[in-house]
């Protein structure tokens, strides 16, 4: 008898189509997996497929087989991911703002083959959800890699960093000034991934938004600033700034309506203090980096909360407040 083609090969091709063409709602009968392994060149008897389910099942692979009239289906049962799970994956690759839209594609397209042909496509549905600004920057891929890999080896990176011009144009900061920073932490905040690290010319921890990062390299130079951020607790950490803005730290004394406690506690966790004022008020002390723009989320509040201490945080918001009537005044 002639020996049969690519047999060594088979089990690896029968594992390829299980995965790919069968799932909980859809099983290959004996003959149409005969058929597909016809596809790359190998034949096989139904005996031997009887024996080869057996043995992928003795590798760990759960093969299920279904009794339908005279023929039996197969096919994989449970796998490492659920579709679900799978869903929320694409969902948070085609959100991320900063992973480009190729770069989301790419993923998808491997997230799209941990399981069969059939469930995909309930995935190539969670790819046009509505339109969502996306990073134009497709070196943050391999940026956030770098990254990592720096923090593993307890390296410094340099890089340049830039911003954007009313022409919408890369302008690099500080005349194209190389930073050498000693990378700690990278944070996902407010739709961005963001780099915490601490800068050696400064001598203080600052944040990089990883889509503006140019240029960045490893250097030879081990990290500084490891006792800063041994005391650092990055879930307090993000609870104090506000949009990744450096600022004085301080603690200031709130006073608010009732219905804004949820919001509170949303920002600052459900360990904040609360002290009832009256019916209607209550008030609380956040620790918070005071920038501009913790100021104008106060503001966006609206008028049911208000700064108690300190008093002369307080009169800055009032300072605030009165430029914005002033560009928004009319001339008679």
């Amino acid at each position: 008898m002639p020996k049969q083609s690519n047999q060594k090969l088979k089990l690896l091709y029968l594992t390829k189509i299980l995965l790919e063409k069968t799932d909980d709602k859809h099983g290959l009968s004996c003959s149409q997996i005969i058929s597909e392994l016809s596809k790359y060149g190998i034949t096989a008897e139904r005996k031997a497929i009887y024996s080869d389910m057996e043995a992928l099942r003795a590798f760990g692979i759960d093969i299920v087989d279904v009794h339908q009239g005279k023929s039996v289906l197969y096919s994989v049962g449970a796998r490492d991911f659920e579709l679900p799970e799978l869903k929320l994956l694409v969902d948070l690759v085609q959100s991320s703002k900063f992973i480009t839209n190729k770069k989301s594609k790419a993923l998808i397209g491997k997230i799209e083959r941990l399981t069969s042909e059939h469930e995909a496509k309930y995935l190539d549905r969670q790819v046009y959800v509505a339109e969502r600004v996306k990073a134009d920057n497709e070196r943050i891929y391999y940026n956030v890699d770098t990254l990592h890999t720096a923090i593993g080896k307890d390296l410094k990176v340099s890089f340049q960093y830039f911003q954007w011009t009313v022409d919408k144009e890369k302008e690099l900061r500080h005349d194209g000034k190389i930073y050498h920073v000693s990378p700690w932490i990278l944070s996902w905040y407010n739709e961005n991934y963001y780099l915490i690290g601490y800068n050696d010319e400064v001598k203080a921890i600052r944040h990089y938004r990883v889509d503006k990062i140019l240029k960045l390299e490893l250097t030879e130079e081990p990290r500084e600033g490891k006792q800063r951020f041994q005391t650092l607790d990055m879930a307090v950490y993000t609870k104090k700034i506000f949009g990744m803005f450096d600022g004085e730290e301080q603690s200031v004394k709130l006073r608010a309506e009732n219905e804004l406690v949820g919001v509170l506690l949303d920002r600052f966790g459900t360990d904040l203090t609360i002290r009832k004022v009256d019916k209607e008020h209550f008030e609380t002390v956040v620790d918070v980096v005071v920038s501009r723009q913790f100021l104008g989320w106060l503001f966006a509040l609206g008028t049911g909360i208000r700064i108690v201490e300190p008093a002369s945080l307080a009169e800055e918001m009032k300072r605030l407040l009165k430029g914005y009537m002033e560009i928004y005044e009319v001339s008679q």
